[in-house]
């Protein structure tokens, strides 16, 4: 386990409370994701945990995960929120599970 998916895991199971499970049709974005420079890490109950890191800059969200909008979905609480823009929805590539996010091809990695 890397170090930093402890405290992402340990975020995402504080907001489990206030997420709505992930529909059936949208399971396949559950997962750790990630790229250099930006992890996501997506719990069936509907918590989320992001991390990016470009140009010297870190941002973070941690919530839980409020609708889809198509292939797009929407995270945070009351209008604290931020739309991730999913270009390609989870897929598998030679056995491996992918998706663009916010222009970035991530890899479900094995947990």
């Amino acid at each position: 386990m890397s170090r930093h998916f402890f405290p992402l895991l340990v975020a995402a199971v504080l907001l489990a409370g206030c997420a709505d499970p992930l529909p059936a049709d949208k399971l396949d974005y559950a997962g750790d994701w990630r790229a250099p420079g930006m992890s996501l890490l997506i719990l069936e109950d509907g918590s989320v945990a992001y991390e990016r890191i470009r140009s010297g800059a870190s941002t973070s969200i941690n919530g839980p995960l409020k609708e889809f909008d198509g292939d797009d979905f929407v995270v945070g609480l009351w209008v604290f929120t931020t739309t991730f823009d999913v270009t390609e929805p989870p897929h598998q590539v030679n056995g491996e599970w992918q998706m663009v996010v916010d222009g970035v091809r991530l890899t479900k990695q094995n947990w």
